[in-house]
């Protein structure tokens, strides 16, 4: 007994003519770019150092803006841009406070060796003068 799938002896006889209409092949998908939006307001609020978030966000809404009117390659160009501007204003706003504490942490432990060095300066000196009065 054959048990293949799908069986062609049960299948329901069809007429077979010729199909007559173009054959349509889309070159590329018509993928509708992002605008950022959400990611550009956060970086506007939270981070907006340099200005780096307002300039985002001003580039999403233009995105957005040419993606509603249909412009696809103008709404990629400004959210290509949106983009960047958000990479920008996230990188920047991570690395400022970390260079900051990194600054502050060398600057403590150096502050500390050279108070450590004056103590050291001022204990020589005044047993120097203890030495000298005997």
């Amino acid at each position: 007994m054959d048990t293949s799938y799908p069986r062609e002896d049960y299948l329901p006889m069809t007429s077979r003519k010729q199909d007559t209409s173009p054959t349509v092949i889309t070159i590329g998908p018509s993928v509708v770019p992002r605008d950022h939006l959400i990611w550009s307001i956060f970086n506007t609020i939270y981070m907006n150092l340099c200005c780096f978030g307002l300039v985002a966000l001003a580039y999403s809404v233009k995105a957005r803006d040419q993606k509603v009117a249909g412009d696809i390659e103008a709404a990629r160009r400004f959210s290509s841009k949106a983009k960047c501007y958000n990479i920008l204003a996230m990188v920047w706003s991570l690395l400022l406070p970390l260079l900051l504490i990194a600054l502050v942490i060398t600057g403590v432990i150096h502050l500390s060796k050279l108070a450590q060095e004056s103590m050291d300066f001022f204990n020589y000196k005044l047993f120097a003068n203890d030495d000298d009065g005997k």
